[in-house]
C-alpha cells in the first residue's frame, strides 16, 4: 500500500490554526484531547492527528471542533468555511439540512493479514504500529482497527455476494460480539490470525472461506475470536 498522501500547505495551516485555538482555549473551556475524543466518538490519537496536521480536517470534524471551541470554522479553516457556504448557496432549498456532510471516524490501519492462511503478521497492536489512519462513516469502538485483505480465500465465486477481494480494507471491532454467521478475525494457538466467516454446523464451529477452493477450518479449543468484521471498503488509492 502506498503511504498516505501528505497534507497540502493549506490543510497544514488549518491544523496549525486549530491547534493554536485549542491551546488558547482548552483551560478556559475545560477541554482535553480525551474529552474531545469522547465527544467526537473517536480515539485520542485521532484527535492528535487532526491537531498536529497528520489527518486533514473535513466538514463534520471541523464543525465539531468549532462547536467545542466556541469559534467559527472560518477561524481556523477558511477553505472548509467556503465549502459549507458554497454548499448552502447551491442547495438553498435545503439550507438547514447538513446531513449531506456525514460524520467521519478514523481508525488505525495495521499490517496486512493473509486471508487464506494463518500468518504471524497480526500481533498485539498499539497505535504506534499503525501504518495509516483510514476514515469511514461507520462508527465503531475505540479499539477498532483496519486490516488489508491478501489472498483469495474470501473472494466469492463470480456473481456471489458478499465478497472480500485482495486489497480490500476490513474494519475489525474487538468489542463486538461474534456470533455464527458473522465475519471475523480469529487466531489459532494465540498467535496466528485469519479472516473468515464464523459458522456452526451440526453443533461444531467452523471458520468458513467464501472461496470454495479453500478448506473449511474447525474452530476448536485453540481458536480465539479476535474481533468482528463490521465494515469493508476499498482504500482511497484504488481510485487515484
Amino acid at each position: 500500500m502506498k503511504t498516505k498522501t501528505p497534507l497540502t500547505p493549506e490543510q497544514q495551516a488549518d491544523a496549525a490554526r486549530l491547534k493554536a485555538l485549542y491551546e488558547l482555549k482548552k483551560k478556559e473551556l475545560g477541554l482535553t484531547q480525551y474529552t474531545i475524543a469522547d465527544h467526537l466518538g473517536i480515539s485520542q490519537g485521532a484527535v492528535g492527528h487532526y491537531l498536529n496536521g497528520r489527518n486533514p480536517l473535513n466538514v463534520p470534524i471541523a464543525s465539531e471542533f468549532a462547536s467545542l471551541l466556541k469559534v467559527s470554522i472560518g477561524d481556523f479553516s477558511p477553505s472548509l468555511a467556503q465549502t459549507i457556504s458554497q454548499y448552502l448557496i447551491n442547495n438553498a432549498s435545503n439550507a438547514c439540512n447538513m446531513s449531506a456532510f456525514k460524520k467521519a471516524y478514523d481508525y488505525p490501519l495495521f499490517s496486512t493479514i493473509q486471508a487464506g492462511f494463518f500468518t504471524n503478521e497480526a500481533k498485539a497492536f498499539s497505535l504506534s504500529d499503525a501504518r495509516d489512519w483510514v476514515s469511514t462513516t461507520r462508527k465503531a469502538s475505540d479499539n477498532a482497527f483496519w486490516l488489508e485483505v491478501e489472498g483469495h480465500s474470501m473472494t466469492s465465486p463470480a456473481g456471489s455476494r458478499p465478497s472480500f477481494p485482495e486489497g480490500m480494507l476490513i474494519l475489525v471491532d474487538p468489542k463486538e460480539l461474534v456470533e455464527p454467521g458473522d465475519f471475523c478475525i480469529a487466531s489459532m494457538d494465540g498467535c496466528d490470525f485469519t479472516f473468515k466467516r464464523y459458522i456452526k454446523d451440526g453443533g461444531i464451529l467452523y471458520l468458513e472461506p467464501l472461496n470454495p477452493h479453500f478448506p473449511l477450518l474447525t474452530c476448536n479449543e485453540s481458536c480465539q475470536l479476535v474481533g468482528k468484521v463490521i465494515h469493508a471498503q476499498w482504500p482511497e488509492k484504488t481510485f487515484d
